[in-house]
């Protein structure tokens, strides 16, 4: 006979139980696609951000000047020998601005202009130039060219950054007929029409053009618009031939910002212009980020001291953490007796974890330079401090890796006579290698994003030489970040998102070594 009774599990109360748990399971997945989703797009939005402006750092402008190495400049007598010359910045940067001069000769009679002429190039640009030549005198008395970062705030105005304009194509000019010095009135029909139409539009858009400038450029002539009536324009001429307009059609810019509020003057924009029209101005990749040192100039500062610091640092933090975390590791886990003092061992270990970095760099400035004396600024004295914040992480993922071997690997070293330290060193570490290493990189890579513990022991100080030892002055990438974030150059932004990009790059390297290491020696159980 047929058993009648119902399951429990058909019930009106038993299916609605049912609904609501796989509802809540279905719940819980987009709860977990969401998450990742919002991560994604934070980390999507990080990137485009810093990346937004370190593609700005990627390139810069270079001029090219033609200068003659006149051996009474750059080598004068009693200061001929290449010491001297490879210091001879003044010498150098002196050429560099005549012949700017000698392609602005206008600006020659006026001492304003040529101090505006000047900035184009700062003096240490020159320094490559002049530690080549002092490696090859036999230049000296021959002419060469010299090619040296443009300023960076006029860089800036060439990548869009520095000042906000809109530029108007302006019809043909018919005739240009000269008024009094430097002035002149151009005319053509409708010329002017298009630049009327958007200085228009600008106003009713609450764009106040009166304290501004709108520039007009023909080829190397640049004049400043100073009023438009009836189709005709008057200008000034700041830089090059009033023939330059005749028959040509005008780039007319139109700058609403005041010029005493601009870090470049409507001068320096003529004359940057006429120079990259005559192709001596032309952008190209900045390697300086990775081959000069830090400098108090934008254009001249790079990486490479602070790269090099980083490096020194972690290869101090790699000796001193590593070998001794492993070991501690080692002894906890497989020789330490367990009773009260490894507990509380243990227990520290744990908390030593979570105790904030700037606490590490405190007790280095206490101990390793208020006591013991060490060095400031120094990647010993880095490395030290960061090793003490990697002791706990070495050590912990180190004991997670010894307690993932089986217990069969150790009993049976130690049924074939094995004693426990070769039980340990020649069986149960080397299978547990695989994540002590993947641990020591994740500590190491951890130790490389530090900032506040370095400070604290003097490593934000200005490094302009490449450090050649762990005793040397030195910084570190984090801190070079830090400190190029504060100052107050806008061409710093950019810089400063370059770097991050640099370190970044640094920080993958060795999370992808984390992967292929675990992926390609780790044994899974």
């Amino acid at each position: 006979m047929t058993d009648q009774t119902a399951s429990p599990l058909s019930t009106p109360a038993a299916i609605k139980r049912l609904k609501r748990r796989r509802a809540a399971d279905v719940r819980f997945r987009y709860y977990g696609m969401g998450a990742i989703l919002l991560a994604l797009s934070a980390l999507v939005l990080l990137a485009l951000s810093i990346g937004s402006q370190a593609i700005s750092a990627a390139t810069y402008n270079v001029v090219r000047y033609e200068i003659s190495l006149d051996p009474a400049i750059v080598a004068p007598p009693g200061e001929d020998t290449p010491e001297d010359i490879a210091r001879n910045v003044d010498g150098f940067w002196e050429l560099a601005r005549d012949n700017l001069l000698a392609t602005f000769p206008e600006e020659d009679a006026d001492r304003a202009s040529r101090t505006e002429l000047s900035e184009f190039i700062t003096r240490l640009a020159v320094l490559p130039t002049a530690r080549n030549v002092a490696a090859h005198p036999q230049l000296i008395g021959h002419s060469i060219k010299l090619t040296a970062p443009l300023n960076d705030d006029l860089d800036l105005y060439l990548k869009g950054q520095a000042v906000p304009e809109r530029r108007v194509k302006a019809g043909a000019i018919s005739t240009v007929t000269p008024d009094e010095a430097g002035f002149a009135t151009l005319t053509g029909q409708g010329a002017f029409k298009p630049v009327q139409t958007a200085m228009a539009t600008l106003e009713s858009e609450g764009v106040d053009l009166s304290q501004g400038s709108v520039l007009l450029t023909a080829g190397r002539a640049t004049g400043r618009l100073t009023g438009i009536e009836a189709g005709n324009a008057r200008i000034e001429l700041l830089t090059g031939s009033l023939d330059a307009f005749t028959g040509a059609s005008a780039t007319a810019r139109i700058i609403a910002l005041p010029e005493a509020q601009r870090t470049v003057s409507d001068r320096q924009i003529a004359w940057t212009l006429a120079l990259k029209d005559m192709g001596r101005i032309s952008r190209v990749p900045r390697w300086t980020l990775l081959t000069n040192s830090d400098s108090t100039y934008p254009e001249l500062a790079g990486g490479l001291a602070a790269l090099v610091g980083s490096l020194l640092t972690m290869v101090v933090t790699a000796l001193v953490a590593i070998p001794i975390g492993v070991l501690a590791a080692v002894y906890l886990e497989e020789f330490a007796p367990k009773n009260r003092l490894t507990d509380f061992i243990e227990v520290n270990i744990n908390n030593l974890a979570a105790v904030p970095s700037i606490v590490f760099g405190l007790l280095g400035a206490a101990v390793y330079l208020n006591f013991l004396g060490m060095p400031r600024s120094a990647p010993l004295v880095g490395g030290l401090v960061l090793a003490l914040m990697t002791f706990p992480v070495v050590i912990i993922a180190s004991r997670a890796a010894l307690k993932a071997v089986p217990p069969s690997v150790r009993s049976g070293a130690l049924a074939i006579g094995a004693s426990q330290m070769q039980t340990v060193f020649h069986h149960v570490l080397p299978l547990a290698a695989p994540g002590i290493f993947t641990g020591a990189i994740l500590g190491m890579a951890r130790a490389l994003g530090e900032t506040a513990p370095l400070l604290l022991i003097g490593m934000v100080a200005f490094v302009g030489d490449v450090p050649k030892g762990p005793t040397d002055e030195s910084t570190v990438m984090p801190v070079l970040i830090y400190s190029w974030s504060n100052n107050a150059e806008r061409a710093w932004e950019p810089m400063t998102s370059a770097m991050i990009v640099v370190l970044l790059a640094v920080l993958l390297l060795m999370n992808g070594l984390v992967v292929f290491l675990r992926r390609r020696y780790e044994r899974r159980w």
